[in-house]
């Protein structure tokens, strides 16, 4: 971990797809720079390019071009081998959908990620039920997907974004599946804890209520970052 830079550092993304003959510019030079232990909003409609902003700073696709550095590493020209390990080391992702693995406790879907990056099984265990203790989940360290209600479950996968301990949580729509009030504990969770880590986040979201619980918004407008 590079203390002196900035979580994530975009200079002049694009990002372009062919679409029945012809060119559709989604991101047209974006320029974003989120600061350690930062927590932004990232606002627009849906369609605006938001999750394919989040998708070239997590590393999990190509095709666009630009400066991307993350965590004082350029990470634009690495081989796929070189993108995984700084996406396994340095992010955590938090979708609207929980994705869980059915077959495995909520223990066991936060000490996943980490059993992959090394760490011994016990020190998994460990920082799993510390995340989902923090989170409210004490009591459901055991419980499968299917036992847990939508927000536990979103609660689950936040605890699993952030067991590696990572420099910057990428989140996309994390409440757009919840109601309300479920919606706002969850988020209210989500903060705590990134703050609690010293993590930084990027969050796409089209809720201004919940932006504007957060540190600063940008907006999409046609494919460029403005603030809000």
């Amino acid at each position: 971990m590079n203390e002196a830079a900035p979580a994530l550092d975009i200079r002049g993304l694009h990002r372009s797809f062919s679409q029945g003959g012809e060119t559709i510019e989604v991101l047209r030079g974006v320029d974003l720079c989120v600061r350690r232990g930062e927590i932004v909003a990232l606002l627009g409609p849906s369609g605006s390019g938001k999750s394919t902003l989040l998708q070239a700073a997590g590393l999990l696709e190509g095709g666009w071009r630009g400066e991307l550095v993350l965590d004082g590493r350029r990470a634009d020209g690495l081989d796929d081998a070189a993108r995984t390990a700084l996406r396994r080391d340095r992010l955590g992702f938090v979708y609207q959908f929980h994705h869980l693995l059915p077959d495995f406790s909520a223990e066991e879907n936060v000490m996943l990620p980490q059993l992959v990056a090394g760490t011994p099984r016990a020190g998994a265990a460990a920082r799993a039920r510390q995340l989902l203790v923090a989170l409210g989940l004490g009591g459901r360290l055991t419980h499968r997907p299917s036992q847990l209600s939508g927000g536990e479950q979103q609660r689950v996968a936040v605890a699993r974004a952030l067991a590696n301990r990572p420099v910057l949580v990428l989140a996309d729509e994390p409440t757009g599946n919840l109601d309300e009030d479920t919606a706002d504990r969850v988020l209210a969770a989500f903060l705590d804890l990134v703050r609690g880590e010293g993590a930084a986040a990027l969050v796409a979201t089209h809720n201004r209520t919940l932006a504007a619980r957060m540190d600063r918004i940008v907006r999409l407008d046609h494919g460029r970052l403005v603030a809000a």
